[in-house]
Parts: C-alpha cells; structure tokens; sequence
C-alpha cells in the first residue's frame, strides 16, 4: 500500500515538474513525502 501511494506522489512530483505552471515549494514536498514513504517500505521489509 505504501508503494502505491509513493508511487503516485512522485507521478504527481514528475508531471508537477515537466508542467508549464509548478506550484513550486509543494512539488518538492510531495517527492519528499513519496521518498519517506519508500523508505518506511524499505524498513518495514515490504
């Protein structure tokens, strides 16, 4: 589930980033979030 929605954050980082119009310092944070997230998978073994 984490994967899921790690996934679909950096989806949104990524079309956020190749758009004309960012909405700058949130693009940034949904990628952290999505990479925290990996990282919690990563941990917890899944």
């Amino acid at each position: 589930m984490l994967v899921i929605i790690a996934v679909v954050l950096l989806a949104l980082w990524l079309l956020g980033l190749v758009s004309s119009n960012t909405l700058g310092g949130f693009i940034h944070i949904l990628l952290v979030i999505a990479i925290v997230m990996i990282l919690v998978g990563v941990i917890q073994g899944n």
